[in-house]
């Protein structure tokens, strides 16, 4: 067989899910059926331990759970004062489930886990229906399931588990309309799913469109223009699938809605433009950013344990697989799920590489289902070529380098499992060997080897993701696996801010005193930046209003606006001491410490719990 020898006989568009030459042995429905019930075993594995995990996302999800506008708005809380700073789909998630089951831990991340099990179930759809064979689609499962940051955002409640879920689920929808059949109708759905996928992180969302615009534009059935029209028409679902909420908030009335959290002057646009848009990309907003920008940016000791442990294995099937199928049909099915998957990964790796504004570790969770995906793509393109030069090498390679980015990353943590490293040397070492003479080799030694290399590939990132299951993680700022040297403590938010309330008054006087006559007020009390709030909010299940947003520098409240409140009786106590990432002063930045100044002056402090308390309606 030559190097550029087509993956299979060209067919035409299969009917239906009729799919010539698909592979259906006994053993298939079992191994997924398996595979899900363990992904959902570890997503779920000792939930209630993170606990309300990012207690930023957690108050809002508690506000919409308690009024309807905050619900669909966004709102940190229920009096409706300011919006979250993305928006909400993710939270009217969460939001309906408090609803049904009542403020908890579980409410709160379950829905979570079960997107984690949801998406590795598209990715073994999607690179089966690539691929025609369960082997290779199951292991695109497994890696997605293992990779590091998937496992610990798939038990967090920030809004990456919804968009990494509806992304994939477009991927797997672009994959369906590539196969000719009912194409239309697919892409349409998959426009769709990327609108919606912007109400979960805005304009991150759409790092997959000029991969999967290229791959439908290229390889895709019918006459050029046909499907022009057709990306055309995918275009206006997502325009409308995200446009809507979008167009609904810019038309109401700023008096009556909150505040949009993040924004300059209170448009929703100017958020996803602007804050987590352009400036993400610039650096001109001020933030915390993990790793260097630059192109290893993704394999340095921040990141690498994240997502890097088959990232450089995705890139070689990517390659490889575009050299094998030169010579195939246009409309190749494994050509096109090599562009989709593909040309996400290059985009957004690249994105994530060299972006110069705020970057968290975290992000990288887009990335994991496209190195899964193409990982499986891989496997079941080359594996049939084992007994070629070109096969074998392939593999050999790919295993070899897998090796020694393991190796790498478990030396970033040396006292984690010290001796795997080594494990994983030696195991990596006899499976390259054993890879590069496959082919003079019997069946049985040969699935022997295959599977010491997939155990060599994943040693790592499972042991990662052990230890993300089995330790607490919340904050700001999740990460996977052991705390990295110089790094600070996983998990952790953002140094200088107010200590959380729910850590430090839930069961105290000042949660008490907030408490009390609390249905009298829109909001129990107001402090600086909306982490502060948060935690009071979780502690009393009550209104708390942020003022100046995330960070204490938003302008809302106004020092008037805020006045109007005090006057009407609205807002019973003023916390000092917040402003998460404000700097260390208690009015953080703008009104908020214009507001500050005015209630240090005009009222009276008292310490409670700790925390010094102006009664406002004294």
């Amino acid at each position: 067989m030559s190097l550029s020898a087509p993956v299979r006989p060209p067919t035409a568009a299969p009917a239906a899910d009729d799919r010539p030459g698909e592979e259906r042995p006994a053993w298939a429905r079992p191994a997924l059926v398996a595979l899900l019930l363990g992904t959902a075993a570890l997503y779920l594995w000792g939930l209630s331990a993170n606990g309300y995990a990012n207690e930023f996302y957690a108050a809002a999800a508690q506000a919409g759970s308690q009024s309807w506008k905050a619900w669909f708005f966004g709102s940190l809380d229920a009096g409706n004062a300011i919006t979250v700073d993305k928006t909400p789909a993710s939270l009217w998630v969460m939001g309906l489930s408090i609803r049904l089951f009542g403020l908890s831990s579980w409410a709160l991340l379950v829905p979570q886990a079960l997107m984690g099990v949801g998406t590795v179930a598209l990715v073994v759809a999607a690179v089966r229906r690539t691929v025609r064979r369960p082997g290779p689609a199951l292991l695109a499962g497994l890696v997605m399931a293992l990779t590091p940051v998937a496992v610990v955002m798939f038990r967090f409640d920030n809004p990456d588990a919804l968009l990494t879920l509806l992304l994939t689920a477009a991927a797997y929808a672009v994959v369906r309309a590539l196969e000719g059949r009912r194409a239309l109708r697919w892409l349409v759905l998959a426009g769709a799913l990327v609108g919606f996928a912007f109400l979960a992180k805005m304009l991150q969302a759409f790092l997959v469109l000029p991969g999967f615009a290229v791959a439908y534009l290229l390889v895709a059935h019918g006459r050029i223009g046909r499907r022009l029209l057709h990306l055309l028409a995918a275009g206006a679902a997502m325009v409308v699938a995200g446009g809507w909420w979008v167009a609904i908030v810019q038309l109401w009335p700023a008096s009556s809605r909150p505040y949009i959290g993040g924004s300059t002057n209170n448009s929703v646009l100017e958020l996803a433009l602007g804050y987590n848009g352009l400036s993400r990309l610039t650096g001109s907003e001020n933030g915390p950013q993990s790793g260097t920008p630059g192109l290893w940016r993704l394999f340095g000791s921040e990141l690498g344990g994240q997502i890097a442990w088959l990232l450089p294995a995705a890139l070689i099937a990517l390659v490889a697989g575009l050299v094998l199928t030169a010579r195939a049909p246009r409309t190749d099915p494994v050509r096109a799920g090599l562009a989709v998957w593909g040309g996400w990964l290059v985009v957004t790796a690249l994105t994530f590489s060299l972006m110069a504004g705020i970057f968290h570790a975290y992000y990288t969770v887009a990335l994991a289902p496209a190195v899964a995906a193409l990982v499986g793509i891989g496997v079941g393109l080359v594996w049939p070529r084992r007994d070629t030069l070109s096969g074998s090498v392939l593999l050999a390679s790919a295993t070899l380098l897998t090796t020694a980015v393991s190796f790498a990353l478990l030396s970033s943590t040396p006292a984690f499992l010290p001796a795997l490293r080594w494990v994983v040397v030696v195991g990596g070492l006899v499976a390259t060997v054993g890879l590069t003479v496959a082919g003079a080799a019997g069946p049985a030694v040969q699935r022997a080897t295959a599977a010491l290399a997939i155990v060599v590939a994943l040693a790592g990132p499972a042991a990662y993701s052990v230890e993300s299951v089995t330790t607490a993680q919340n904050g700001s700022m999740p990460t996977a696996g052991p705390a990295v040297a110089g790094f600070g403590a996983r998990g952790g938010g953002f140094a200088g801010g107010a200590p959380s309330a729910a850590g430090t008054t839930s069961t105290g006087d000042l949660e008490a005193l907030l408490e009390e006559n609390a249905a009298d007020y829109t909001w129990v009390a107001a402090t600086t930046g909306s982490q502060s709030a948060a935690g009071y909010q979780l502690a009393t299940g009550d209104p708390v209003m942020a003022i100046g947003g995330f960070n204490g520098g938003d302008d809302s409240p106004t020092l008037a606006q805020f006045q109007r409140y005090v006057a009407e009786g609205r807002i019973h106590y003023y916390l000092a001491g917040g402003g998460m990432g404000g700097g260390g002063r208690d009015g953080g930045q703008g009104s908020a410490a214009q507001i500050a100044e005015w209630v240090a002056a005009h009222y009276t402090a008292s310490t409670v719990g700790g925390v010094t308390v102006y009664d406002l309606t004294s």
